[in-house]
């Protein structure tokens, strides 16, 4: 298996913060929503040099905006601090299966967004939840814009095979 489908295996689903106390519990940044549900999967896995490395978690707690987990082999306050901002990922499979209109974000980070008039306004680099719809955050060389993730109104096609997405957006807006 190549690196890059290796990678593809996996979905990044959260980032390792700070120890918090001293007998090893790690503060954890969840992108799953809502954030509880990083704690419905196992196992986690953790990338070490090139590759993933199944992590067991022993036990796990939400605190404040965040997470707090403690792993196994994880005993002090040291141990926790050299996993500091590593990210959590998931095996694909572990994902539950989407109906056709549905997407993870993981899958939209990196299309690159067409006009419907065959303008291509850069590549999604990140994806943001706001009050009323998600938000694309869409850069090319020139720019950066945010252009709202609403489908059948903005978004007429994701095309994940060709890793492209047709929208109705002024490319001077």
């Amino acid at each position: 298996m190549s690196m890059q489908e290796q990678d593809d295996a996996y979905v990044v689903v959260g980032r390792l913060g700070g120890a918090h106390g001293i007998k090893g519990w790690l503060k954890v940044t969840s992108f799953t929503a809502p954030r509880e549900n990083l704690l419905d999967y196992s196992p986690w896995y953790l990338k070490s040099g090139q590759e993933w490395l199944e992590r067991k978690v022993l036990a796990a707690k939400p605190q404040g905006k965040g997470l707090l987990v403690h792993f196994d082999n994880v005993q002090d306050r040291d141990q926790a601090s050299q996993l500091r901002g590593e990210e959590v990922a998931i095996h694909r499979s572990q994902l539950p299966v989407l109906q056709d209109d549905e997407y993870y974000w993981s899958d939209l980070v990196g299309l690159e967004v067409i006009t419907i008039e065959d303008v291509s306004l850069g590549h999604i680099i990140e994806m943001m939840a706001t009050g009323s719809n998600d938000v694309m955050v869409v850069k090319n060389e020139k720019q950066q814009r945010l252009v709202p993730f609403i489908q059948g109104q903005v978004v007429h096609k994701v095309d994940l095979a060709n890793a492209r997405m047709s929208v109705d957006w002024d490319p001077e807006f």
